[in-house]
């Protein structure tokens, strides 16, 4: 693809902006990419390894909780000592437990990164139905809970009512499959 500025080199800066619900895309050569200044940095754009993950996590570390708090850099893993500045500087988390010791730090930059800290994966076409049948009726269960639990009767209602015709549709997708 070309570059939409200059329409001569080969674009390898693809910027997508959405303001106000509005998506544009804009797709540079890195040369049209440092004019036209599109990412309101102070200092001049590298496009060397300055972009990496860790780069980009450690600005929403920075972000979320000012400069280098200090308490970050104390917390220590209890089974394999990495800290969160080892987190923060890597990308990388030492093991399993990491994620509890460091939750309160590293849930809310995931879910800002990612929008959501529940993996879900991609599903392969054949198996999709029957899996997002089974996803939605789990999310049915858990809004059925809630709607109880607030006393919306008829919500509860409507909502048990959907999850009966979910689960018979898987019935009889399981037998016929």
């Amino acid at each position: 693809m070309l570059c939409q500025s200059c329409n001569q080199k080969e674009a390898n800066v693809h910027i997508t902006k959405i303001i106000n619900g509005v998506k544009t895309e804009l797709h540079l050569c890195e040369d049209c990419a440092k004019q036209k200044n599109e990412f309101n940095f102070s200092s001049p754009f590298s496009f060397g390894s300055d972009l990496s993950f860790q780069n980009i996590l450690d600005g929403f570390v920075e972000v979320m909780g000012g400069s280098k708090p200090q308490y970050f850099e104390e917390e220590k893993c209890s089974v394999c000592g990495t800290t969160f500045e080892d987190f923060r500087r890597t990308g990388f988390v030492g093991c399993g437990n990491c994620y509890k010791e460091f939750n309160k730090n590293i849930v809310p930059l995931i879910r800002r990164i990612h929008g959501n800290i529940h993996h879900t994966g991609k599903l392969p076409r054949r198996a999709a139905g029957l899996l997002k049948l089974k996803r939605r009726i789990n999310n049915l269960k858990e809004e059925l809970k809630m709607a109880v639990n607030n006393e919306e009767y008829e919500k509860a209602a409507k909502i048990r009512d959907e999850i009966k015709e979910l689960e018979a549709k898987i019935k009889d997708q399981e037998t016929r499959g």
